[in-house]
């Protein structure tokens, strides 16, 4: 499995199983793509750079990864909360990805918008990680 790969498992895993997180959501939806009926709040396993990071005598990849989450509460308390509780869970997590070592994962940024409806707040979490081939 590419470190890609297994780090948005890692990663989907760690979330799925995180209890503050649930606690702001009810039930942690995890999608990499939402369907059409999804039930708010959820988070999106987004976008990721992934770059050749390795030197003369070891392989690795440096990864930019961008967490999404979606908030219809009314406000942007739940979607900055949402944002913390990512970061709370992933920042420096000690991730289990098959095939690879995470030697480094940090939150970079957190930025919460409105969305053109109206009603939807979205958060951009950002995170960058170091990865190398077992």
């Amino acid at each position: 499995m590419s470190a890609a790969l297994a780090l948005r498992q890692a990663i989907h895993d760690r979330l799925a199983a995180d209890a503050p997180l649930a606690a702001l959501a009810g039930a942690v939806r995890i999608h990499d793509v939402p369907p059409a009926d999804v039930a708010f709040p959820f988070v999106i396993l987004g976008e990721a750079v992934v770059a050749d990071w390795s030197t003369a005598t070891e392989g690795g990849t440096e990864q930019s990864l961008t967490l999404h989450a979606f908030s219809r509460a009314g406000g942007r308390r739940e979607a900055f909360a949402l944002a913390a509780a990512i970061q709370e869970a992933l920042h420096d997590a000690p991730l289990a990805l098959a095939g690879h070592r995470l030697a480094n994962l940090r939150a970079t940024t957190a930025e919460v918008r409105r969305e053109g409806d109206g009603r939807t707040y979205h958060a951009l979490v950002r995170f960058r990680a170091v990865t190398e081939p077992l």
